[in-house]
C-alpha cells in the first residue's frame, strides 16, 4: 500500500518538475513549450520501461508472436507497474492495439469524471514512454499514445511499427 501511494507522488512530482522548469526557462508556456515537456517525460518513461521489462522478462520463454508479447504487456507488465491488469485488449490485426483500463492508477488521484480532463495528457505522457520502452526492449518499434474521455479511464494505443 506504500508503494503504491510512494510511486503516485513520485510520478505527481516528476511532472510537476519538468513543467515548473520549462516554464522558469521560458516564463509563459505554449503549446510547444507544453510538447517539450510531453517529450521529456515520455523519454524518461521510455527508459523505465526498457529496465521493467528487462527485469519481468528475465526467467520468461521467448514469445511466439505479436499478440503473445501484447498479452504478457496486459497482464504481468501492467500488473506489476499500475498494480491491475488492462480491462479490455483489441487489435485489428494489422499492428494495433487498444488497452483500455477503466480505473487507470495514475489519474484516480485527480478526478472523477471531465473536471481535470485538461490536465490528463501530462499525466499520462510517462506512461506511454513505459509501455513504449517495454515494446522496444521486446523488438517492436512502436507509437503509443493515450486519450481520455472520462477520468479515470484511459486508453492506451500502440500502433507495431512494421519495418
Amino acid at each position: 500500500m506504500a508503494d503504491e501511494s510512494l510511486f503516485d507522488f513520485l510520478h505527481m512530482e516528476i511532472v510537476s518538475h519538468v513543467y515548473k522548469e520549462q516554464q522558469n526557462s521560458k516564463g509563459e508556456m505554449d503549446n510547444k513549450d507544453r510538447a517539450v515537456c510531453v517529450s521529456v517525460l515520455e523519454s524518461m518513461g521510455f527508459r523505465v520501461g526498457q529496465g521493467l521489462i528487462e527485469r519481468l522478462t528475465r526467467d520468461s520463454p521467448s514469445f511466439k508472436d505479436e499478440l503473445d508479447v501484447m498479452k504478457f504487456v496486459c497482464k504481468d507488465f501492467w500488473t506489476k507497474v499500475f498494480r491491475r491488469q488492462v480491462d479490455n485488449l483489441r487489435t485489428n490485426h494489422q499492428g494495433t492495439y487498444v488497452l483500455q483500463d477503466n480505473k487507470f492508477s495514475l489519474l484516480t488521484q485527480l478526478s472523477s469524471g471531465k473536471q481535470y480532463l485538461d490536465q490528463a495528457p501530462k499525466y499520462l505522457a510517462f506512461s506511454c514512454g513505459i509501455v513504449r520502452g517495454a515494446l522496444s526492449n521486446l523488438g517492436m518499434d512502436s507509437v503509443v499514445t493515450a486519450e481520455v474521455s472520462v477520468m479515470p479511464s484511459c486508453k492506451f494505443q500502440v500502433v507495431i511499427q512494421k519495418l
